[in-house]
């Protein structure tokens, strides 16, 4: 009987280093995607200067910040203050080419939600979520499960926001991936206010 019991729980244990050991390797896998990502950051922060291709550094500042938050897919919305509608101006993963330019009616969606709010969120499961906006899933072929999103603010000003789905890790979005999402609309909202200025001024010109 002691033999039998012995047995068992090495098993456990052997089991549990098993599950200890996964654990360690999709650490180690997030961690090398960070440090990559957070590269990418380094390199965008330096090109925002008057004049850049403002889409292109969105993209690659969406890009990097994907791969710092270990997401699938992510967007960068912009705010139309005529019709109140947010607007999918940078679009990475699977539905990119065709989802970009779409509008979502104001305020809707978890997007809208955070737009109007001012106020990050992180949902674990969408659709669980009342403000889930199943419309672009339905009509892009898309499914969502997990979702991350920040505003990008000037001010009391919205510009627009910045989502991040589909965690690519059991886990989740992390309470540092949403601090680094933050940092990120930061960085976007300083680049889209220089471009703005630049237009302005090559108007007034």
């Amino acid at each position: 009987m002691e033999s039998q019991d012995a047995l068992r729980n090495l098993q456990l244990e052997v089991s549990r280093l098993r599950d200890e050991n996964r654990a360690l390797k999709e650490e180690l896998t997030s961690l090398r995607g960070a440090v990559r990502g957070l590269d990418g950051l380094h390199d965008v922060i330096q090109r925002i200067r008057p004049g850049v291709d403002i889409l292109q550094l969105l993209d690659d500042l969406l890009a990097s910040a994907l791969a710092v938050v270990g997401a699938s897919d992510g967007s960068l919305l912009l705010l139309d203050e005529e019709t109140n509608e947010l607007v999918f101006a940078v679009v990475r993963g699977q539905a990119a080419e065709r989802l970009r330019g779409y509008r979502l009616p104001p305020g809707k969606g978890i997007a809208g939600w955070v737009a109007a709010h001012r106020k990050a969120e992180v949902v674990h499961d969408v659709h669980s979520d009342p403000r889930f906006f199943p419309d672009v899933d339905e009509t892009f072929g898309f499914e969502t499960h997990t979702l991350a999103c920040v505003p990008l603010l000037e001010g009391s000003r919205v510009l627009g926001v910045i989502e991040a789905l589909n965690k690519s890790t059991a886990r989740g979005f992390l309470p540092q991936d949403h601090d680094l999402l933050l940092v990120v609309a930061v960085l976007a909202s300083v680049a889209l206010r220089r471009a703005e200025a630049t237009t302005d001024e090559r108007g007034a010109a």
